[in-house]
């Protein structure tokens, strides 16, 4: 009898991956796999019949199990929760021990997890144009085209933040992304809508017959992938309308079925003819990552109101912890004078009392909508761990002789912000100030890159690492990913990454990418600084080859705190830059803080100089 050994990853592809993990667990042990970014949070977090395996470093997932599991074992999965792409590599590996991918019926997971909270029934919304930017029928023409030029009679959209984007709607079925969960099919004449009815209002209903989407019931995407695969899948005489759509002798209604291998789930694709399939990325990612002018202005400005919210959340943060913790303060450089930790509850700061409060300066904010992730709020040791996530039950308390590293963001409808700044309340190390140091002239050697056109992010992610470098220091992440547009604040198909995928998408005019270098010291402190950047022409002296050159635009506002900065280690190029974003810092934010935040951030954003 074979044995059945069960994967489970917290990457689902019709889901919103915010965590990577991959679970194997057979009848002897279980392992999970991560990247750098989780290795010291899951080493303290996992038990001991847990075998942490470390991507990049250790076997990778499929290599471990066609090396160790025996022959012709099989392998369970739940197909809705990995990818096409995934599952094919899986098979070639396991082909040499005729190991087999079994699909379960159910996820096992699910099974033995009997408290599971139920799922909520929220209401999907539309996206107004004014914040969209781009109207559905001028994006389902456009990915008409794609089909036509592909000789596609249709595509499966199984990524929620592409359903989102291409029929301008929203929703909140997923914590902190602004998607429904949903399918879409898109054929030459027609559009589906796969969703729970219950949650489409009678606004998004209309919005959806104006521009010819048929709305149907979530689990009816399968029976009607078989369908199109047969050619005998047709809408509703109500919804088959002409005027936005190819003329019907174009139609090619033997042509292939279009589906995106890295996000369609392995559950729809045995339903496809295997001859008639178009594996290749979906039209819709890089569509969606080049932002249009009304995204663009969205996002500078609800980037902004973001800086205004992160400094108030300083100033209130610089005084809580002189007047709690006799902390010599932002700018000043002493030990506290109180090095008693607060007694009582309603006194005391914790990591998840004060991202309370940062999100409090947020909510206040024109357009807000909730955070774009959770707030990784972090004081000394804890600043270490990459995505370390507070807890009310084992959160620190804030330390005034210790770094305090934040990586915060939110939801806005006209746009999404990501930032990280790393700052200290009483007296940095020199070793402290030497790293924070390197990580900012990281951050500034990728903000002033001016690059040519078909350049990728894995050839621009040397720059933020070269000064840590020279030092012997690194970090285990990526630079930079792109930025939705009040969708996911981890976007694709561009990132800044030494990692081999960074290779395939170049970066191009318009796009949003992240800049945000780092180094941590296990057991000790983590420094992490962040901007958001827009992607624009650059205006060069020369232009070798015709090739057109690129150069960023950083649209976040918040300054960088100078007492952590060792001015001596920098250039005179890297000391102008920073004065020059602090001079910006202090003009574009003066109208949303009052004369005493207003004053802080003078302050803070007085000169520096050698």
């Amino acid at each position: 009898m074979e044995q059945l050994y069960i994967l489970t990853t917290e990457f689902c592809p019709r889901l919103i991956p915010t965590t990577i993990g991959l679970a194997l667990i057979t009848m002897n042990e279980a392992r999970l796999w991560t990247d750098g970014r989780y290795f010291l949070q899951a080493s303290r977090q996992l038990s001991d019949q847990w075998k942490l395996m470390r991507l990049g470093e250790d076997p990778a997932v499929d290599i471990w199990m066609a090396d160790n599991l025996p022959n012709n074992a099989a392998v369970g999965v739940d197909p809705w929760c990995i990818s096409v792409d995934t599952a094919q590599r899986w098979e070639r590996a396991f082909a040499k021990k005729q190991q087999n991918l079994v699909q379960t019926s159910t996820n096992l997971v699910d099974e033995v997890w009997k408290n599971r909270p139920p799922a909520e029934t929220n209401p999907a919304m539309v996206q107004p144009l004014k914040f969209a930017g781009r109207s559905v029928a001028d994006k389902l023409k456009a990915l008409r085209e794609k089909l036509m030029q592909e000789k596609a009679q249709g595509i499966i959209i199984t990524a929620l933040d592409e359903v989102a984007w291409l029929y301008n709607v929203r929703g909140t079925d997923v914590s902190y992304c602004p998607v429904v969960h949903s399918f879409a099919i898109v054929t030459s004449k027609s559009a589906f809508f796969y969703v729970n009815k219950e949650k489409v209002s009678s606004e998004v209903s209309s919005h959806l017959e104006e521009n010819g989407i048929e709305v149907r019931e979530y689990g009816e995407v399968s029976s009607d992938v078989a369908l199109l695969a047969a050619n005998q899948f047709s809408p509703s005489s109500a919804t088959d309308i002409t005027e936005n759509c190819i003329n019907e002798a174009e139609e090619n209604t033997c042509g292939f079925v279009w589906v995106d291998p890295g996000s369609c789930c392995y559950a729809l694709y045995p339903k496809l003819n295997s001859d008639k399939v178009l594996l290749q990325q979906s039209p819709l990612a890089l569509a969606k990552a080049i932002k249009n002018p009304v995204e663009l202005d969205g996002l500078r400005k609800a980037h902004i109101r973001d800086g205004a919210a992160v400094v108030q959340y300083l100033v209130w943060l610089d005084k809580q912890m002189q007047e709690r913790y006799g902390a010599a303060g932002y700018f000043l450089e002493a030990a506290s004078k109180n090095k008693q930790r607060q007694s009582s509850e309603t006194l005391k700061l914790t990591e998840v009392s004060v991202s309370d409060k940062l999100e409090g300066f947020r909510a206040s904010k024109e357009h807000f909508r909730g955070l774009s992730f959770p707030t990784i709020s972090s004081v000394g040791p804890n600043a270490a761990i990459i995505h370390y996530s507070p807890s009310v039950e084992t959160c620190s308390e804030l330390d005034p002789d210790s770094i305090y590293l934040f990586d915060s963001g939110a939801q806005y409808q006209d746009g999404t912000t990501d930032i990280t700044r790393t700052v200290h309340f009483g007296k940095p190390s020199t070793h402290e100030k030497a790293c924070y140091t390197a990580v900012l002239k990281g951050h500034i050697s990728l903000d002033n890159a001016r690059f040519p056109n078909g350049t990728t992010g894995h050839t621009l992610d040397i720059l933020a690492r070269v000064p840590l470098w020279k030092d012997g220091l690194d970090y285990r992440h990526g630079t930079g990913h792109g930025i939705g547009s009040y969708l996911n604040v981890h976007e694709g198909p561009h990132l800044i990454s030494f990692r081999p995928h960074a290779r395939h998408v170049p970066l191009q005019a318009s796009m949003t990418v992240t800049d945000e270098p780092g180094y941590y010291e296990d057991g000790n402190f983590g420094i992490r600084l962040e901007n958001v950047l827009i992607i624009n022409e650059a205006d060069t002296k020369f232009n070798f080859g015709d090739k057109g050159y690129l150069a960023f635009e950083h649209i976040t506002w918040v300054p960088y705190q100078k007492k952590l900065i060792d001015v001596s280690l920098l250039s005179p190029e890297e000391i102008e830059w920073v004065n020059s974003y602090h001079s910006t810092c202090r003009d574009i934010l003066a109208s949303y803080l009052n004369d005493s935040e207003m004053e802080w951030l003078k302050k803070s954003t007085e000169p520096i100089s050698a």
